[in-house]
């Protein structure tokens, strides 16, 4: 009996705590197919803020600018951050555990603080580059100014994705063993096909899913790219402008159609690793 009721009680505390993370979403799914504006009753079937949603420019074009910005600084992120975990790797036992901790301090760092110091020094670079290219000679007045907007806004989300990458590669590193690199260099590979060929496939999954994970803050960043804007509007800037009056139902046809892609991702990742593994188990019974 001690054993059944604990094993209920476990299920029961499951499905609790999955309601109160996926319940929400669940509702928010429901009313993107209101008829109406109503956030309280459902009046009806209907698909209307779907089709309103592919004409509404403003949702489009901040949609766009958050899509391609986290696209690129995810892209970016991940080639630097992976290079980065090699090189902490290869660093002495301080070494590593200095850089390291330097890395963990962007992770705990409250977002606000993040936002302010970098917008700070926008404002001081396109202070600086000003006066460097009013007083220098003219073929050394090559500085951007005004850097506030698509740059400043692309080297925040590069710096706050970049952690994450580090600490998602760096323990695939550790796991991997050194020995499978040294015998590629004595089968006859010079250092870059052997990266390529054994070091890189190794590590495929921790810099897939350190992608998908910059990926999924770029997009989701409200607090940090708030104070790097400039005049530009990512999706999370554009909903909170429309909070100051009314959240427009397109906002849940646009969330629906996001989780499902989202979570259509995650299935064929998953699919994917699973059927890696399988076919690494299979090799391994041949030989």
């Amino acid at each position: 009996m001690g054993k059944r009721h604990g094993s209920a009680l476990m299920r029961a505390y499951l499905v609790l705590l999955f309601s109160f993370f996926y319940l929400p979403i669940v509702v928010l799914m429901v009313y993107s197919f209101n008829e109406s504006k109503s956030r309280s009753n459902f009046t009806g079937f209907t698909l209307k803020w779907y089709e309103s949603l592919f004409h509404n420019d403003m949702i489009l074009s901040a949609l766009g600018l958050s899509l391609a910005l986290a696209l690129i600084s995810a892209v970016i992120a991940t080639v630097v951050g992976t290079m980065a975990a090699i090189g902490i790797s290869g660093m002495g036992r301080k070494s590593r555990l200095i850089i390291n901790n330097v890395s963990y301090i962007p992770v705990v760092n409250p977002e606000i603080i993040t936002g302010v110091s970098l917008m700070l020094l926008f404002v001081a670079w396109s202070g600086a580059a000003a006066w460097w290219n009013q007083n220098a000679p003219a073929f050394l007045r090559f500085f951007p100014e005004d850097v506030i907007g698509f740059p400043s806004l692309l080297i925040a989300h590069i710096s706050f994705c970049l952690p994450y990458v580090i600490f998602n590669v760096a323990p695939k590193l550790r796991q991997m063993d050194v020995r499978l690199y040294e015998a590629a260099l004595d089968l006859g590979c010079n250092h870059r096909q052997a990266f390529f060929k054994v070091v890189l496939p190794e590590l495929a999954p921790a810099i897939f899913s350190a992608f998908l994970i910059s990926l999924t803050y770029s997009i989701d960043d409200f607090i940090i790219s708030y104070f790097t804007c400039g005049t530009l509007q990512t999706l999370p800037i554009a909903i909170y402008s429309m909070t100051r009056k009314k959240v427009s139902p397109e906002i849940n046809a646009l969330s629906t159609i996001m989780f499902l892609v989202i979570l259509a991702i995650i299935l064929i990742s998953n699919l994917a690793d699973s059927r890696r593994a399988r076919y690494k188990a299979a090799k391994k019974e041949e030989v």
